[in-house]
């Protein structure tokens, strides 16, 4: 009978409990209403106490912020809303002297069009950097300029900006600022190894790779098929996902950067459902990635490439998902990320459980037992060891911050505005999708006491922090053995008193598996 692990001794990053952190929603420590690096700092104690081993930043490098720091314009600095690299190394000590870890987001299937490889790129064709992005001349159709081919941003709109200085579009698969890197020229790959060096030699712990499979696109960069006959432009994650040489670049990055260093590494694969394919990244005779955020049990409850959309979901649906990457190939070594919460979905006891005042507490603690028993390793993101729920339907479009869902509104409403002949649409049914599944609800301030603004800054806070926060927070579950947080701790330290539940689930009779569905 094969073993449920690899033979080889398990390494460090298995039972590992992640906590991601999103900075700028954190704790801000200068009053500035922007969460910094010295105000995680002033909560590593916090974080230790739960039990964290490893604590994942996101993205906290130079950036104009077009999407929240994904757009990145210096690889090998900190964005001054954040700090200074001195405040990244102070950080980096008060993890390491506590015994966690830190692990950095990596954003490398593309830069900050503000990047000074895209400045000297847009620059001239003649341009040495030219190729290091992906520019094609445009097509003419009766006499119309077109982008070279039909894709749609996954923010709306075309995936190609136009350059008037050099009469040629560059590809962007997110916003008209994150031009996508050319990953074809060896050029790039290797100046992505050196920062990932950089960083590894100022003492980080790995990496979560930013959509990492789709750094590859196929040849010819032909057009998508039409699915939505209401726009020209259209879906094509076939085309960009799990590309023809995606598995050859991370097993060079494996060769020339991971494979001399322990690092935990995780790839975020979007796009993407089919097993194999995602096994592809993990298994480990492959040498590519430790494990991969796959989005199977995310993507319950949205239409294909809709997350802005919310469809109906059934109970046997989720349990399939869970049961089926709990027993994936785990004789060849596949390991589980084990999420329900980032930065990219809304709060999960709004979403899989009941948020109202009597069952709020109850389902969070019920989210946590189903995180805390799956094998693979743990995930939690900020405020969900506390049971932060959505923010109120009551708030208005203002309120939604997210570049994701601004641009969402602007089209669904210019549409309805040319389909009805008439300025002033009805938008409710947006906003009631967008209650439950906007990306803006984990983005909210940390509530971390009763005081004005949930004790997150003493400033004015760059977004609104929930409502809740005076009956919400981190300080009353502190103090409550019963709270939320209570409960996350006590199951984190199970987990770490019973190896059963982060390797061998499968010997288990879960009760997940055998609870009947009705």
């Amino acid at each position: 009978m094969a073993s449920s692990d690899p033979p080889s001794p398990r390494a460090w990053w298995k039972s590992a409990i992640v906590y991601q952190i999103y900075p700028v929603s954190f704790f801000d420590s200068n009053g500035d209403g922007v969460g910094d690096l010295n105000g995680i700092h002033a909560k590593l104690d916090y974080l230790k106490d739960l039990g964290v081993d490893v604590l994942w930043l996101s993205p906290i490098y130079r950036s104009p912020q077009a999407d929240m720091g994904y757009d990145i314009s210096d690889y090998r600095d900190i964005d001054p809303q954040y700090g200074t690299l001195e405040d990244w190394d102070n950080l980096l000590k008060g993890v390491h002297e506590r015994g966690m870890k830190l692990m950095m987001d990596l954003v490398v299937n593309h830069t900050s069009d503000e990047h000074q490889w895209f400045l000297q790129s847009k620059a001239s064709k003649d341009d040495p950097k030219r190729d290091w992005y992906i520019w094609r001349p445009p097509k003419h159709v009766n006499g119309t300029r077109l982008p070279p081919n039909n894709w749609k941003s996954v923010f709306q709109g075309s995936a190609w900006e136009y350059d008037e200085k050099t009469g040629e579009y560059y590809l962007h698969l997110y916003v008209t600022g994150q031009p996508d890197l050319n990953w074809d020229n060896p050029v790039v790959r290797d100046a992505v190894w050196d920062v990932m060096r950089f960083w590894i030699d100022r003492g980080c712990d790995g990496f979560r790779m930013d959509v990492i499979n789709i750094i590859s696109k196929t040849d010819g960069l032909p057009d998508a098929p039409v699915v939505d006959h209401s726009q020209y432009y259209q879906p094509a994650s076939m085309y960009f996902a799990n590309g023809p040489r995606v598995h050859e670049y991370i097993k060079q990055m494996h060769a020339e950067v991971l494979s001399h260093h322990d690092l935990i590494t995780v790839g975020e694969t979007p796009f993407t459902h089919e097993a194999s394919e995602l096994a592809a990244y993990v298994l480990p005779q492959n040498k590519e990635l430790n494990m991969v955020f796959h989005f199977e049990l995310m993507d319950l409850d949205s239409p294909d490439e809709s997350p802005l959309v919310k469809k109906a979901w059934k109970l046997a649906e989720l349990k399939d998902v869970i049961r089926r990457w709990q027993q994936y190939r785990r004789d060849e070594g596949f390991w589980n990320a084990v999420f329900i919460e980032n930065h990219d979905h809304s709060r999960s006891v709004s979403r899989f459980g009941n948020d109202s005042k009597e069952w709020r507490a109850i389902s969070a603690k019920m989210l946590s037992i189903l995180e805390v028993t799956q094998t693979g390793t743990l995930y939690v993101y900020q405020g969900q060891e506390l049971g932060l729920k959505n923010f109120p339907r009551s708030w208005g479009i203002e309120e939604y911050k997210d570049v994701a869902s601004q641009n969402y509104w602007n089209l669904v409403k210019e549409q309805r505005r040319k389909a009805q002949g008439k300025e002033d649409v009805d938008m409710s049914d947006i906003l009631d999708n967008f209650q439950q599944k906007a990306r803006d609800h984990a983005r909210t301030p940390m509530q971390w006491d009763s005081s004005p603004n949930g004790g997150f800054t003493k400033g004015t806070p760059w977004m609104r922090v929930n409502d809740d926060y005076n009956e919400w927070n981190a300080a009353l579950q502190l103090g409550d053995e019963e709270s939320v947080h209570a409960f996350w701790k006590r199951a984190i330290g199970v987990r770490k008193q019973h190896d059963v539940l982060v390797s061998h689930l499968s010997q288990m009779k879960s009760a997940l598996v055998l609870c009947p569905v009705k």
